[in-house]
């Protein structure tokens, strides 16, 4: 076992470490939560990593995007982000695509994803990804925040929960505010359950709604 990982073991175990140096999470998204996630998940040994941004970085996303720096405003989130992961573990294999996810870019993207994670910023484009990664039967880990909200759910491939969560809504929120620290600790839940999904183990949000409030410190799960 490669020494970088060992402060994982025993928490999961060696056999689950090499298990994790086979696969591979598509990120949508690289700004504010798919910027930690890559972080996160490079950090955790998943050996292959597929970063899609279509955007570049702006001064509004200094506040609480990890990779937007004042020295790269203007460039591309995917890029960015594939040359944070390899500074981490230049063993990973990295894949970018500086374009935003569409259905007809999906099946280019979403090759041999062993899963899927949901750091998307509209709810049109959250709904088409879970369309199709139930198309191919891949398992959507998804991930949203607001203010000083954060929220997180597993979308087994058919089970349609974005769907019922989200209904037919088009629509966005007037208040686009995030707080910094709300970014990390959804991504931070998100790559929890998506390292349990690639070990092989049993994700308590499959199905569930987990709703936090960094203000008062709520947290609930709601059956979907």
């Amino acid at each position: 076992m490669e020494q970088r990982f060992k402060r994982n073991i025993p928490t999961i175990s060696e056999e689950e470490q090499a298990l994790l140096r086979t696969k591979r999470a598509v990120i949508i998204g690289c700004g504010g939560l798919g910027g930690y996630i890559a972080e996160f998940l490079a950090r955790a040994g998943v050996g292959g990593l597929t970063l899609v941004d279509g955007d570049v970085f702006e001064e509004s996303n200094l506040n609480r995007q990890t990779l937007a720096l004042e020295c790269n405003i203007g460039m591309s989130k995917a890029k960015a982000a594939a040359e944070r992961v390899k500074t981490i573990d230049s063993a990973i294999d990295v894949r970018f695509a500086e374009e935003f996810f569409t259905a007809e870019n999906a099946a280019e993207i979403l090759k041999d994803a062993d899963i899927v994670m949901d750091a998307l910023d509209n709810i049109p484009a959250r709904l088409l990804l879970e369309d199709e990664c139930a198309a191919r039967g891949l398992i959507l880990v998804h991930g949203a925040v607001q203010g000083w909200a954060a929220q997180v759910c597993v979308s087994e491939a058919g089970s349609g929960v974005l769907h019922r969560i989200y209904g037919s809504s088009t629509g966005g929120h007037a208040d686009k505010s995030v707080l910094s620290p709300v970014p990390p600790f959804c991504a931070a839940m998100q790559c929890a359950e998506a390292l349990k999904k690639l070990c092989g183990r049993k994700s308590e949000a499959e199905g569930k709604l987990i709703a936090a409030d960094m203000r008062s410190m709520d947290i609930v799960c709601i059956e979907l």
